[in-house]
């Protein structure tokens, strides 16, 4: 996706960011992972470092990231935070699994690496548990969400 992208101050003062065609160009290459019902989990690679950057072009894009309390679905990350929701989560579905920069000093190649969160990870499993008893043709359904909420694929 490359859209340009624009920092602001709310009437409040708190600093947002927006796609707008005089703002600064940004790229942002997004990978399918897996999909279910209402979610999907991406990778996503930028080509440019902008504030916000993931989190304003998928908002943009119609896909606000789970939890986001900036620029997402504020009805949806109220239900999945409920003590029991299935999925559930309290905080934002953003991580970095994998870092790639040169060492500031000798310009060497640097990798990292990290494992998705606990919590993160439970809500991908609950999510591909629902996706199982649906399969199965359980009529059993465990709803995350009001079904008015629900994204269609």
């Amino acid at each position: 996706m490359k859209e340009p992208l624009h920092k602001y101050l709310t009437p409040e003062g708190e600093r947002r960011v927006r796609v707008q065609p005089d703002g600064v160009p940004s790229h942002t290459v997004f990978n399918l992972v897996e999909r279910w019902p209402g979610y999907a989990l991406l990778e996503a690679e930028l080509k440019t470092g902008r504030t916000h950057q993931i989190r304003v072009h998928l908002a943009h894009l119609g896909l606000p990231i789970v939890g986001d309390a900036k620029y997402g679905d504020f009805a949806l990350n109220k239900a999945l935070a409920r003590n029991g929701a299935q999925p559930g989560i309290k905080r934002m579905f953003l991580h970095a699994h994998r870092l790639k920069l040169a060492h500031p000093i000798t310009g060497a190649p640097l990798q990292f690496e990290a494992p998705l969160p606990a919590d993160c990870r439970s809500f991908v499993e609950a999510l591909r548990a629902q996706r199982e008893k649906g399969a199965a043709g359980d009529s059993a359904r465990l709803d995350a969400v009001r079904p008015d909420q629900a994204r269609p694929d």
